[in-house]
């Protein structure tokens, strides 16, 4: 399983929880995926749950600050400055929900809504950088923005953190690229760009941080959407 040490900025680099049965859900997630969890915040209060394979943080499941707010996992964008970065979240058409504001000595983060009304947050990283490990088995494997606007999205992230959206062969579904993104993830892993070069890898892949997917209201409000890797 690779260590991974970072993320670049406009590469999501971190995803939680915030359930109102918190005990529940490491229950669940530790059972389906083996993660063992380590709460980072002092006794007696709000708990930050954090679900490490190998020793390797790979995503949280926290007190939730309102517990009658629905329940989905946050997807977080790494960025370099979270105050700027807010400022291009608004000046795009965003939302931002809350901050930009320290978590203690780990990063700093803002709570974003897009135009279509998709919540992601932003996280500029101090001692905590990210996860761990990613697209290994029982680890994050991709985050997937679902939108009624997918027009209107691909304007947004491209102005917000210059993401690009590339037709696929799946359908109506976009690949969200940040272009250079696979050049630092070569220098990084020597043999990542000869799996990538293989005719079955899809044009582009090395640079895709995520997938974007048109839905209708029918399908429900505008999300980002969460997939794991698995063995089986």
């Amino acid at each position: 399983m690779p260590d991974r040490e970072g993320f670049p900025p406009g590469v999501p680099c971190w995803i939680d929880l915030s359930p109102p049965d918190t005990d529940g859900a490491t229950a669940f997630y530790g059972g389906l995926f083996g993660w063992a969890f380590e709460n980072r915040m002092p006794e007696g209060g709000p708990r930050y749950l954090v679900g490490r394979l190998d020793g390797r943080d790979v995503a949280a499941i926290g007190t939730p600050p309102d517990p009658d707010a629905p329940v989905a996992w946050a997807t977080y964008v790494g960025v370099a400055s979270a105050d700027e970065t807010a400022v291009a979240v608004r000046e795009a058409g965003g939302t931002v929900l809350m901050g930009p504001f320290d978590v203690v000595d780990a990063g700093r983060m803002a709570v974003c809504v897009d135009p279509a009304g998709a919540p992601f947050n932003l996280w500029q990283p101090g001692r905590t950088r990210g996860a761990g490990v990613v697209n290994a088995p029982g680890s994050w494997n991709w985050s997937d923005l679902r939108t009624t606007d997918p027009h209107g999205a691909i304007g947004f992230y491209g102005a917000v953190f210059g993401w690009m959206a590339a037709p696929t062969d799946l359908g109506d579904a976009l690949m969200w690229q940040l272009p250079g993104y696979g050049d630092w993830l070569a220098e990084r892993d020597p043999d990542l760009r000869a799996r990538h070069a293989d005719p079955s890898v899809p044009a582009g892949f090395s640079d895709a941080v995520g997938w974007l997917q048109p839905v209708t209201a029918d399908d429900g409000p505008s999300v980002w959407h969460l997939t794991f890797a698995v063995d089986d």
